[in-house]
This record gives C-alpha cells, structure tokens and sequence, in this order.
C-alpha cells in the first residue's frame, strides 16, 4: 500500500510539474493535496447551489404554469490550453431567477508585471494557481434581493483564502439588513467571535461606489489572506458556502409569492445600474479574471439581463 501510495504521488506532482507556471509551494504534496481538496470542494458547492436553485425555479414555474427551464453550461480552458486550466460557467435564466450564474474555475499562470506587485507574493515571483467558485443571481422579483457569493483559494509564494457574501434589495431594505448581519454573526461567531465585526466592516469597505458616495447594497461579509490554520480557514470557507445557500433558499422562498407593479420592476431595474457600475469599476474579482486571461464571458456573467440608468 506504501508503494502504491508513493507512486500516485510521483505521477500527481509529475502532472503538476509539466504544468511551467505553477508556484514552487506547488511541488510540496501537502499544498498538491491541499488544491485538490479545495477544488473538489468548489465543485461540490457548484452542484448543490445549481441543484437548490433549479428546483427553487422550476416549483415556481409549476405553480404558475410556466415550462420548465435549465441551466447552460459552458466549459472552457484559459488561453484555449488545458496547460493554464479552465472552468464551467452555469446560466439559468428563468422566471423566478431572470439571470443566476454559477461558476467554478481553476487556473495558473503568470501575473503580468503591472498587476502583480497587487497580489500578496508575486511581486518577486508572479507565478500563481487560483481555484474558486462565484454566484451571482438577479431575481424577476423586486421584493427578493440581488445576490453574491464567492470563495477562492489562490496560492503564488504565499497561500490563502477568500470570499464572501452580500445582498443587494430594492425593498425592504431595513429589514433585510437586520436579519441578514444577525444570522451572519450568529454563523461568523461559531468560527471565531471577531469574524463578523472584521469582515462585515471589510465588506461595507469593500462594496461602495465612490463616486456616488454610497454602498451597492446592505453589505455582509469579506475577507481576503486568511492563512492562519488551512484546516480552520478551510472549515470556515466551506461553512460560508452552505450557510449562504441555505439563507438564499430561505429568503427566495418567503418573498417568491409576493406580486409587484411596473413602478417597482422599474426600480429595481434601476437599483441594478449601481451594480454593473460597481462591477466594472472597484470589482477586484473582475480585475483579477481580466488581467490573468480567464474567459471573458464566466467574468462578466455578474451582469444583469437588463438594467435601466436615469
């Protein structure tokens, strides 16, 4: 059993090594080991939140006598090479859920040199490996708000998480505010109980549009350099992810009944300007997709269908 376990090693750090631009800590098994686990685990998340939202949307669509619908997915490789990774990228556009992309990816590569001095431990050597999964959903409702969550794990000299989630409404937005940061310090506090004080402030720092002096909804959490204890962070990451599948599901399907007028469709068309604008403007993820040749179409699947601008 030794010999075998030694020899799938060898040929999993040989697999590894063809590929040039990968980071030296990515010759250790226990950082192999490490992405292997963390990839597996964005895949997995994958599949339950399109599961969760597919069933979500096609109950709606039976209840209202609508046809079903699914997801499209899209499978593509970085710089059209197997070499530099790839990823999926899953659409659903329905009539509970007009746009929700969900989209897994794992890359490698070289950061080019007016980017890198902006990532921890590449400016010496901008050689990196990056795996994580980003959800971005755009409901028909107004009453139900937009929503965002991603995690990732990037390794370049040094190795660590990050992520986070928010929500953006239209209505009701006090109310949303004060039961989201509830449940989210109440999820945070299992974990560590400064995480929600430190992160929920990092994301109020994080998600505004400063040009129009205001934030782009009502905030959660975000964090970046976690690299404290990888099994704890790791444990923490996982955890985010389900705590906010399951919080969406619930919020989804409270306000999923509730009708609206052409006025409130308007607004919420409206409210969603300051979403594309903060996308393209502050968005560190889309920076970071663009600068390193992910596929253009999985980076701006954050748009919405369709947004209006005064």
């Amino acid at each position: 059993m030794l010999l075998i376990r030694c020899k799938e090693l060898i040929i999993i750090q040989a697999n590894f090594m063809k590929k040039k631009y990968l980071p030296l800590l990515l010759t250790k098994e226990i950082w192999i080991k490490r992405s292997q686990i963390s990839e597996k685990w964005f895949e997995s998340l994958k599949n339950s939140f399109c599961a969760e939202f597919l069933k979500l949307e096609n109950n709606f669509n039976t209840e209202k006598g609508y046809k079903s619908v699914f997801f499209k997915k899209k499978k593509w490789n970085k710089e059209g090479s197997r070499e530099f990774g790839g990823g999926i990228s899953s659409i659903l556009k329905g009539n509970l859920f007009e746009k929700v992309g969900v989209n897994i990816s794992t890359v490698s590569g070289k950061f080019p040199d007016d980017f890198k001095s902006k990532i921890k431990g590449a400016n010496k050597d901008p050689r990196f490996y990056a795996t994580g999964i980003s959800i971005v959903a755009h409901m028909k409702s107004p009453f139900i708000p937009a929503a965002h969550f991603n995690s990732r794990f990037i390794i370049t000299k040094n190795a660590w998480f990050g992520g986070g989630c928010d929500l953006t409404p239209t209505y009701d937005i006090n109310n949303v505010r004060k039961n989201f940061h509830k449940n989210l310090k109440e999820f945070c506090d299992t974990y560590n109980s400064n995480y929600y004080d430190v992160y929920s402030e990092m994301c109020k720092n994080y998600f505004y549009l400063k040009h129009r002096n205001e934030e782009r909804g009502v905030g959660g959490i975000f964090f970046d350099y976690l690299q404290s204890n990888w099994e704890q962070d790791f444990s923490f990451v996982r955890g985010s992810g389900l705590f906010f599948l399951n919080y969406l599901k619930d919020i989804i399907k409270k306000r999923s009944t509730k009708s609206w007028t052409k006025h409130q469709r308007k607004k919420l068309l409206l409210k969603r300007s300051k979403y594309v604008e903060f996308n393209l403007l502050y968005d560190k993820g889309t920076t970071f997709g663009l600068k390193t040749g992910g596929n253009v179409d999985a980076i701006l699947m954050s748009m919405p269908p369709k947004v209006l601008w005064n």
